[in-house]
């Protein structure tokens, strides 16, 4: 498609957008009372119109009911969890019994990496990417040194080569191969939360098993926003939060895979809660941990059904719309605001795309590194009414979202941009 730096030729393409109409399914924030440009759908999505009614029908049956909600609610407490299983399976490429709505993502993570990190005298390495977000660098860092060795000598962290901003997949292979004989876990993000980079996790997935290692999956920023097949990659786990590109509300009940191949390993190690025990046994109060198969054996407590009415609602929507359509979208929106950005500022005197050119190695972000003046710009655009996400040092992360954001959005950004840069 030949695109045009034009008001006219945005409003054609969201003329002839499906997913036109999913927009109206959002509260868009205002800013000094005007509708804003909302591009920080990566850090936190938007709140779908339905979430109240859904949150409603728990407080009714909370009401109204009690206690006894959790067998007689409109949706049964009790069976909560299970109410999200087809669409995360949809959305992660997993089966319903690899997938389970839980806890929050660094608690999975730690309780994935009981079970997945199991170090030996000769086999205790740690692979991930360098620069990753925060709170998995602790989550391996602590689970390294309750393990007992030095994360110095037991982590293993890939920088891109010099002068680039990603990680080539090759080098990626390469160090998993270099290491084979000590790694025990490949750990990395889906989409990389800085840069914005989708990883090769099929490829990446291959070359750990070969080493001999699990390999496991950070999909923070990847869960809703780029196509994913856990299942048929074999992958062993992986977490997400639901927060992001998922619109379920800050802080709501994160999300976790485990492969079919775990689901009957009842001795592998792990934390045990009694909402993983037994469901037939759970209400017997008895010793002996017994792990339901799958994914549903690792959780711990009760659902936290209020949280989890949010994330019912927008599930639903991505039901509707189906991750096909929103990648088909998400691929045009990406490369309509790539475009634009290249049209004003062509030579990068102003700032650099991190984020991959290539379509295929990233969702609907884009990290724009700002060479000078960039919270100045930043803050300039918040008063144009664009509200975007700022990183340090000088990083603009714009996420176009497929299920709200237009093309008019788009074209709108880079206008109120270019005017910034003068």
């Amino acid at each position: 498609m030949k695109h045009e730096n034009s008001a006219r030729f945005a409003r054609q393409l969201d003329k002839a957008d499906p997913l036109k109409a999913y927009r109206s399914k959002f509260h868009i924030p205002k800013i000094n009372g005007k509708r804003s440009h909302y591009f920080t759908g990566n850090s936190l999505g938007l709140q779908p119109k339905t979430t109240n009614s859904y949150i409603q029908d728990e407080l009714k049956d909370w009401a109204q009911l009690g206690v006894e909600g959790h067998l007689h609610g409109k949706r049964p407490w009790l069976y909560y969890h299970h109410f999200t299983k087809k669409a995360l399976a949809a959305i992660v490429g997993a089966k319903p019994i690899e997938v389970v709505a839980m806890h929050q993502l660094t608690v999975n993570l730690h309780l994935m990496m009981i079970s997945f990190y199991q170090p030996t005298p000769t086999r205790y390495k740690i692979i991930m990417e360098a620069g990753a977000f925060p709170s998995d660098q602790y989550a391996v860092e602590t689970q390294i040194k309750f393990h007992g060795f030095d994360p110095g000598e037991a982590l293993i962290e890939l920088e891109p080569r010099a002068g680039e901003h990603a990680l080539r997949t090759e080098d990626i292979l390469a160090a998993i191969h270099q290491h084979k004989d000590q790694l025990a876990l490949v750990l990395f993000s889906g989409v990389q939360y800085y840069t914005g980079q989708f990883f090769d996790i099929r490829s990446i997935t291959q070359a750990g098993h070969q080493a001999g290692a699990y390999v496991g999956f950070d999909l923070a920023h990847a869960v809703g926003n780029v196509p994913l097949q856990l299942h048929r990659d074999q992958v062993d786990f992986a977490v997400w939060c639901s927060y992001k590109y998922l619109n379920s509300g800050p802080g709501s009940v994160a999300g976790a895979f485990v492969h079919e191949k775990h689901a009957h390993k009842s001795n592998l190690p792990r934390l045990a809660g009694w909402w993983g025990h037994n469901e037939k046994e759970r209400f017997l109060m008895q010793k002996g941990f017994k792990p339901i198969p799958g994914i549903d054996g690792w959780q711990l407590s009760n659902f936290p059904v209020l949280a989890g009415a949010p994330h019912l609602a927008s599930l639903e929507i991505f039901q509707e719309a189906g991750m096909k359509v929103l990648r088909k979208k998400s691929l045009l929106l990406t490369g309509y605001l790539e475009f634009l950005l290249k049209e004003i500022d062509p030579v990068e005197n102003h700032f650099t795309i991190l984020t991959p050119a290539d379509p295929k190695q990233r969702g609907c972000q884009l990290s724009l590194f700002f060479h000078r003046n960039g919270k100045r710009i930043f803050q300039a655009l918040t008063k144009a009414g664009v509200i975007g996400d700022w990183r340090e040092p000088n990083v603009i992360r714009v996420a176009p979202v497929p299920l709200y954001n237009s093309f008019m959005d788009v074209y709108s950004f880079a206008s109120v941009l270019q005017k910034a840069l003068r």
